[in-house]
């Protein structure tokens, strides 16, 4: 049973409030110019590569989840978000349409509770202070209890940063010792909640009786059709699975592989380093992977290929970067169908696009509904097929989902660190959480020319026809 708010927590927290609210009042009259010299500030200090590496490795070291080599990559991620923040207008008037008389303002959201995953101390901190700080939002971090120290010194770097400046460096806030009735309370006090992390998380963050951007479950798949390029899926897929040890929701968890290409692929994939394993040696990973109630073993979740093997009872070589299974079933009670949350890859074959598509429609009946899917494949009409078919939220084409779902150098989705997932998800938004939602809009609307159609244009075949 969770325990309640102490009066000590309740103090804390009604005092970050206090000050953050000081802090905005402080900010109030700042202009785009400054808020966008702020924004800069922060990127460098929080995304040049020597800061961000010592963090980074702090927050692998600490949590004992993710890739330590492989953690740093996803500093490009800050220099992308500035990239957005900077493009984008949020200080007084962000849009004009003389046509229909329309002018949009824009001004801040508030105080933002904001709620760390263990997965993400290093990155999610600097994201969410770009955006906000872009919108003279202030905000109080709550981290995770296995990164909390990390968290805290990503946000201690970003409060210096603001008050090297002049700024107010209560804009951003740290808790310091998390809890969950603690986080319950700072998130039915603030006026908004960014919600990165597991399905409990967004559940409390819509609970709270605030307004809340939460995210959704992943369960990243990828069709790879009878005329993708083998070599370029297999390197790709190879990105995404081994990203952070596969800690992300968008690392590829399921191929489903025509049956044209299927035993190229399988070799294209075990050239890039694929452990394909026996069936006993499926058995063993199963267990290791699943506890006998469901639910997932943490032991295994986000750590190396080899150290999962050992795990499970069988050893693979030393230069093997991930684990594949071949799977026919798919369903609840079939564990691979679902998210794996580690370097692990389930292998389906399909026979015909119609067949790939039902198996996409029964992995989301599994899990990762609203999240994202992908597809290698040339063909504009099964790209589109396959876009209209997924109950997801964004669709990666030809692209590694783990490095591409959340923005890229080289697509046009909005840079970020929280992916929406619509109502499939159960979450508000499809979109990727971006500057647009760290601010209130106020439309003017001025009187225009009168855009009325005629009732014959209304309604159409149905205008003077037999009432009811």
């Amino acid at each position: 049973m969770a325990r309640d708010l102490t009066p000590d927590e309740k103090a804390t927290a009604d005092a970050m409030l206090a000050r953050a609210r000081t802090a905005m009042d402080d900010m109030s009259d700042y202009t785009q110019e400054q808020v966008d010299r702020l924004a800069q500030a922060l990127g460098w200090n929080c995304g040049n590569e020597e800061t961000f590496v010592r963090i980074a490795q702090m927050g692998v070291d600490e949590s004992g989840i993710g890739d330590r080599a492989g953690r740093v990559g996803k500093r490009g991620k800050i220099l992308g978000v500035l990239r957005d923040a900077l493009r984008g207008k949020s200080v007084g008037i962000i849009e004009e349409d003389p046509e229909k008389g329309l002018t949009k303002i824009g001004k801040p959201a508030g105080v933002i509770a904001s709620l760390i995953p263990t997965t993400n101390p290093e990155l999610t901190p600097p994201v969410t202070g770009i955006y906000a700080i872009k919108c003279k939002d202030a905000v109080i971090f709550s981290p995770h209890p296995r990164a909390a120290k990390t968290t805290f010194e990503m946000v201690r770097v970003m409060r210096e940063t603001l008050a090297k400046l002049g700024a107010p460096r209560d804009m951003f806030q740290c808790v310091e010792t998390p809890s969950i009735p603690l986080t319950n309370y700072l998130m039915s006090i603030c006026d908004l909640t960014m919600a990165t992390g597991g399905k409990p998380m967004v559940q409390a963050a819509y609970s709270s009786g605030k307004p809340a951007y939460g995210v959704g479950a992943g369960n990243a798949t990828m069709v790879i059709d009878a005329d993708a390029d083998v070599a370029e899926a297999a390197m790709n897929s190879r990105i995404s699975k081994t990203s952070d040890f596969g800690s992300g929701c968008s690392a590829d968890g399921n191929l489903i592989i025509s049956e044209n290409i299927y035993d190229e692929m399988k070799a294209a994939l075990i050239s890039e380093g694929g452990y394909l394993c026996n069936a006993d040696e499926k058995a063993l990973l199963a267990k290791a992977l699943w506890k006998e109630d469901g639910g997932r073993r943490i032991e295994t979740v986000a750590i190396a290929a080899q150290n999962i093997a050992t795990f499970a009872g069988f050893t693979i070589p030393d230069d093997r970067k991930f684990i594949m299974v071949e799977q026919e079933d798919i369903g609840k009670e079939h564990k691979f169908s679902g998210e794996k949350l580690s370097v692990t890859m389930a292998l389906y074959k399909f026979t015909d696009f119609e067949d790939a598509k039902a198996k996409v429609r029964a992995i989301y009946e599994v899990g990762g509904k609203g999240h994202s899917c992908g597809i290698y494949s040339f063909n504009e009409d099964h790209i589109l097929q396959h876009a209209m078919n997924a109950p997801v939220s964004r669709i990666m084409v030809r692209q590694p989902q783990s490095k591409a779902n959340a923005g890229a150098f080289n697509n046009g989705m909005p840079m970020t660190s929280s992916l929406g997932c619509g109502v499939w998800g159960g979450n508000v938004t499809n979109e990727n959480v971006s500057l647009k939602h760290y601010m209130n809009v106020t439309w003017v609307a001025r009187p225009i020319a009168e855009d009325r159609p005629s009732d014959a244009e209304l309604f159409g075949e149905f205008y003077n026809t037999e009432v009811m």
